[in-house]
């Protein structure tokens, strides 16, 4: 089978047109050149895939010409013909369609219209367009040209999980990034976070990528007063505990960001208990001392009970595992450590109201909880041997009556 008979066939095959979708009234030699005469990343080999092509678009709808023509002489000559944009025109050159509320509410009214106007507020458009940056990224960086997928499609680059590489492809070259004055780590860190270990190894296609917390059209990094409105948005009961807390005046004051100063931002690693405290490497003796200060007796306070609750909660679940590994039934208990365990989640999340007294009640309903769970597994271990002991004296009861019947039965006989 010919390259070309290929290409028609997954034409075919992957590129039905939607009800609605107006397919090209006289056929295309476009495709039929171009795709003898270029390797397998040439734009005819791509465009198969291409949301445009799948919707009834064609070359000559982007770049103008004459599609029927036989030879890009020809072609190159006829009326309309565009060709490639420069890359200073390509937001407008995409915009002819993608601002036009009217031509996109006929194809895909999902779709909103306003991307050019969010590009030009960003980083990207404002060096694009303003400084001629030629380096910077356009709509065909993030989207390509020829390949553009919804980013409900794995191949897409703009599908979740390829948003950091997509990302990446600019941002973490070091020698293409150099002038800029911008670190070119942010994948690699993204990588290592809680965020990217959900996204890239768990598939949890709902954690957070590069554009979720920078923006997509409008890309901008968050400012000292907007970081705690970005990370709000999914953690907002944290957000909420932080703006009412002593320490935002603090932080304002002296200029820090508000989620990062503690969390980092692009390599935000899984949280725990020991970095509560006042010791070297723990996060609160970053600012604050052991100075016997009324502060540092509230990070002690918390620190030791976030200990307490630990130690409640792993009793606990040693106890109901062991009552479970013996045969009990331990689905009540289970599902008792679960409250326990969201317990320990809204007190860990009351720490950002920086309040010991807050923490200590709701570590005091976790270890509640906990110790009764305790008790009631204790119970259910004790019913165990109560049964193995009541099974062992039947037990010994039904051999003596047996021996017995045995030897009256020899008796008569």
């Amino acid at each position: 089978m010919s390259a070309l008979k290929t290409y028609l066939l997954l034409l075919a095959l992957g590129a039905a047109t939607p009800v609605g979708a107006a397919p090209a009234s006289q056929p295309s030699n476009c495709v039929k050149c171009h795709f003898d005469n270029e390797d397998e990343n040439g734009p005819a080999h791509q465009v198969a895939r291409d949301v445009h092509e799948q919707n009834g678009l064609d070359c000559a709808d982007c770049h103008g010409g004459d599609r029927t023509l036989g030879d890009m002489d020809s072609v190159r000559a006829s009326a309309g013909f565009r060709g490639a944009p420069d890359h200073l025109a390509i937001p407008q050159f995409c915009a002819r369609c993608h601002s036009d509320a009217r031509y996109m509410h006929d194809h895909n009214p999902s779709l909103p219209v306003d991307q050019l106007e969010k590009y030009q507020t960003s980083i990207h458009g404002q060096r694009l367009m303003q400084k001629k940056d030629q380096k910077v990224a356009t709509c065909v960086s993030c989207h390509t040209a020829h390949s553009i997928g919804s980013a409900k499609l794995p191949y897409s680059t703009t599908y979740p999980q390829n948003i950091p590489a997509t990302c990446g492809h600019c941002h973490s070259d070091s020698a293409y990034m150099a002038g800029y004055g911008i670190p070119t780590d942010q994948v690699e860190k993204y990588s290592r976070s809680v965020h990217g270990i959900a996204l890239l190894k768990q598939g949890d296609l709902g954690a957070p990528a590069c554009n979720d917390c920078h923006g997509n059209h409008g890309a901008a990094p968050p400012g000292v007063a907007s970081l705690d409105a970005v990370c709000g948005l999914c953690h907002a009961i944290e957000a909420r505990l932080f703006d009412g807390s002593p320490h935002r005046p603090a932080f304002v004051e002296q200029g820090l960001p508000m989620c990062m100063t503690c969390h980092s931002n692009h390599e935000i690693l899984q949280p725990s208990d020991s970095l509560i405290g006042l010791a070297d490497g723990q996060l609160c003796a970053t600012c604050h001392a052991d100075d016997g200060s009324k502060a540092a007796e509230e990070i002690l306070k918390v620190s030791a009970d976030l200990r307490s609750l630990t130690r409640a909660t792993d009793s606990a679940t040693v106890l109901v595992n062991r009552a479970g590994a013996k045969g009990m039934l331990i689905t009540d208990e289970e599902f008792a450590l679960k409250d326990v365990a969201q317990l320990g989640v809204q007190a860990r999340s009351s720490i950002h109201a920086f309040a010991a007294d807050s923490l200590t009640a709701k570590v005091k309903d976790g270890i509640a909880k906990a110790d009764d769970v305790s008790a009631r597994a204790r119970n259910l271990l004790w019913e165990y041997d109560y049964r193995r002991i009541g099974l062992g004296i039947a037990s010994i009861f039904i051999t003596l009556l047996a021996l017995g019947l045995y030897l009256k039965i020899r008796r008569i006989g």
